[in-house]
């Protein structure tokens, strides 16, 4: 029997742009992916379609799967010939039992890689301002796990060498075990007013941090009602924090925001978002299904006047078709139009002009092309300009594999925020909420709601969502002034 291979990765602390091009490369071939809680589940958009995905999460409390079942799904996966990956939080040698999972592969005489990660124990402090080694504050650093196999949880360690000759130590997981932590350290000669900081979420735009010390840092926790996932940094170093905190001053860090996701693929927007700091959420995740372009319509394309794009993802398929079809792109004389500014700026990479509807003049032949979900959402829009023709593109449906990866996500998270991109995804993101019960429409309303353009806020109203904030432009830069200015308020 054909064997396959498993990638035992390292998905990196929670930032995705922090995980090695190795990993990623990973996740891109994988047929199989058995995740950690830690993991940022937005790295699961990398996969190929058709990926099985396995949810592996542990809390202090409660296993999805032990990690015997683990080890034996990874043994069996990979046997069944599957290129498997075991995604896991941080760098999976750091207290990431990567070496039993491992070991049951190579007990079983199967191939396997192991992938290095960016440990949360140094991403963390640094994205809190706070390097691990400095050359007046720390010259050595420490990693420890807060937890062991002790029965009650408690790590037995050589407090006295940490005490005294560590000038800087991450536990990982310490807030359950913290009072335990700083009594030991305390006992053991640490002073009392050595710092310690507390970093919650790390390099997530969620990320919180608490500070305090040896004395101080268990009542503040408790006061804050403060909780893991975190690492607990404990040395002198931490007073860098004032002068380097840099992740936290960016202007739209602590945004949540849920983000309609009317594409195939992670949007420019979401990245501008997430470069300035917040965290996005993109929902609902589609699949595309191919089908049998309508030959007729191709055939008569030098008839219409204008053809309006519904999506950035409807240009590309119909450029796709045209090729497929052997048809020159020259046969159309139409005025080209775009349903949003993306599908016009898609269009300007084609090469051709084009311009939003808001420009389109009533009367001649027009043509609209896109998905089946699109052309849906947005052919009554047309029906003001005139008598239309549609050409569908694909049929795009929502994936409802990613419906309990996204309520993992909310789970974690606290929305403050949702935007509104396009008329389209007014409907679309209404519609998607019906397929979960961990976001409904009445919840939504309680957010900061932002929209591009006239038509966004008109479908808005018609869903009766009210409150919205309209940006003064449709684009991404005059959204991140509003959404930074009211940040600043």
């Amino acid at each position: 029997m054909t064997t396959g291979k498993a990638y035992l990765v390292g998905a990196g602390p929670g930032d995705i742009g922090l995980i090695t091009v190795k990993g990623l490369e990973a996740i891109q071939r994988a047929e199989v992916i058995l995740y950690d809680r830690l993991a940022n589940p937005k790295l699961l958009d990398f996969a190929p379609p058709n990926c099985e995905f396995i949810y592996c999460g542990k809390l202090p409390d409660r296993h999805t799967l032990r990690q015997e079942k683990i080890n034996e799904l990874l043994v069996e996966k990979t046997a069944a010939g599957k290129i498997v990956v075991r995604l896991k939080g941080g760098d999976p040698g750091v207290f990431g039992r990567v070496g039993e999972e491992a070991e049951a592969l190579a007990k079983n005489g199967l191939s396997f890689e192991l992938i290095p990660g960016i440990t949360s124990g140094i991403a963390a402090p640094l994205y809190a301002g706070i390097p691990v080694t400095h050359r007046e504050y720390g010259e050595s650093f420490a990693i420890v796990t807060a937890h062991d196999k002790s029965k009650d949880g408690k790590s037995t360690l050589n407090w006295e060498g940490l005490a005294k000759g560590i000038d800087t130590i991450a536990f990982y997981m310490g807030v359950g075990n913290l009072s335990h932590i700083c009594t030991n350290l305390l006992s053991h000669g640490k002073p009392s007013s050595t710092p310690v900081t507390l970093i919650q979420w790390g390099t997530f735009g969620r990320q919180k941090t608490l500070e305090g010390t040896l004395e101080t840092i268990v009542q503040r926790v408790e006061e804050e009602k403060f909780t893991n996932p975190a690492i607990t940094l404990v040395g002198n170093i931490a007073s860098l924090r004032e002068k380097i905190s840099w992740f936290e001053k960016k202007p739209l860090f602590g945004r949540q925001i849920l983000l309609p996701r009317t594409g195939l693929n992670t949007s420019n927007l979401a990245k501008a978002l997430e470069e300035q700091g917040a965290d996005v959420i993109e929902f609902p995740k589609w699949k595309r299904v191919k089908i049998t372009p309508d030959r007729l319509i191709l055939s008569k394309l030098s008839m219409y006047s204008s053809i309006i794009f519904t999506s950035p993802e409807s240009v590309e398929e119909f450029f796709q078709i045209l090729i497929e079809e052997k048809i020159d792109i020259r046969s159309i004389q139409a005025d080209l139009y775009g349903m949003s500014q993306k599908s016009v700026n898609q269009l300007l990479n084609k090469g051709l002009l084009a311009e939003p509807t808001e420009k389109l003049r009533k009367g001649g032949t027009i043509l609209l092309i896109g998905s089946s979900n699109n052309i849906e959402e947005t052919s009554q829009n047309v029906l003001n300009f005139g008598n239309f023709e549609t050409f569908t593109t694909s049929i795009k449906e929502v994936d409802e594999t990613y419906l309990p990866i996204f309520k993992r996500m909310l789970d974690d998270s606290k929305l403050n925020t949702v935007i509104f991109p396009s008329s389209a995804s007014v409907p679309i993101l209404i519609k998607a909420l019906e397929k979960t019960d961990s976001l409904t429409t009445d919840m939504l309303k309680e957010l900061e709601i932002y929209c591009f353009g006239n038509q966004t806020m008109n479908a808005l109203l018609a869903h009766e969502i009210l409150g919205a904030e309209q940006t003064k432009e449709a684009t991404i830069p005059s959204l991140l002034l509003s959404l930074a200015k009211k940040s600043d308020s």
